[in-house]
């Protein structure tokens, strides 16, 4: 099964008069290849899974697929907060030769640990791919714990975990309680080189989206334990606050429209587009990232 290790890119869906824009996703992906980045999220929370139909999902992985050739791996994200509903989907994301899910914890429902647990081992029963457990609390108000985490670790095609609380305790608390094996692998973009320092596996990243060789090329000195990489992430601190400064990926879609890479950073209701375009557009340049 595969580790889904390292530099990961959680992509922004690029649309076009309400239709998934193809010519920007393309150029998305070479930008990706190019800089190196080691897989792919195709339905993220990046990509605005919430407002992505399933049909859409499929055609969008088919293409991810095809232009990326098989030289990284995809995955797709297919959690929701009904576990019949995130079984379908996953069945389906499966029967497309999908290589794995990133399964978000059900969010608004707020179930308890054991909730949580018995959610994961229902879609690991009905899957045979590999699943990444996807921890996210600022978005879904619940949080898996520790012991849920090594508990479902166990699980045969629950392979790894996407740990996107900043919370290193809980993060070195995952890694030591789980064999070598299993993927820990950040979902911060402020953080992961701490985690990776710390022993964990990678990061899955709204960054690199538009510094995808930045964030290679940090990753790979932090799992070297080379400390100095998370000092020099502090050089691009001020372009990452403003990619969260409103709801992701309202600012990382305005960024990749500002490089050229989207031709619109057309959103999906009820997201709209950024309010400080200036602003951005002024740090992208101090960065380095648009001339």
């Amino acid at each position: 099964m595969s580790s889904f290790r390292g530099a990961i890119t959680a992509l922004a869906t690029p649309f076009k008069d309400g239709e998934i824009d193809y010519p920007s996703l393309k150029k998305l992906l070479r930008f990706q290849l190019d800089g190196g980045i080691e897989g792919l999220v195709v339905s993220g929370t990046t990509g605005e899974s919430p407002c992505l139909e399933l049909k859409e999902i499929e055609s969008m992985y088919h293409f991810v697929k095809s232009e990326v050739g098989g030289q990284i791996p995809i995955l797709v994200g297919t959690g929701s907060n009904s576990t019949q509903k995130t079984i379908e989907a996953s069945l389906a994301a499966q029967s497309w030769g999908v290589e794995g899910l990133l399964i978000v914890t059900p969010y608004y429902n707020k179930p308890p640990q054991r909730g949580l647990i018995a959610h994961y081992k229902s879609v690991a029963e009905k899957v045979k791919i590999p699943i990444m457990l996807y921890n996210v609390p600022g978005r879904t108000a619940v949080s898996l714990s520790a012991e849920a985490t090594i508990e479902l670790s166990r699980v045969e095609n629950i392979i790894g975990i996407k740990d996107a609380t900043a919370d290193m305790s809980l993060g070195k608390k995952i890694i030591d309680g789980t064999s070598t094996d299993f993927t820990v692998t950040s979902g911060d973009d402020f953080t992961f080189l701490e985690l990776a320092l710390l022993g964990g596996s990678g990061v899955i990243s709204v960054l690199s989206n538009i510094a995808p060789k930045l964030v290679r090329n940090l990753l790979d000195r932090a799992r070297k334990k080379d400390a100095k990489s998370n000092q020099e992430l502090q050089s691009v601190k001020k372009l990452t606050e403003l990619l969260f400064a409103e709801a992701n990926p309202i600012p990382v879609k305005s960024a990749l429209c500002l490089m050229g890479i989207f031709e619109r950073d057309e959103m999906r209701l009820p997201l709209v587009p950024f309010s400080n375009k200036d602003l951005l557009k002024k740090e992208l340049i101090t960065t380095g990232l648009l001339k």
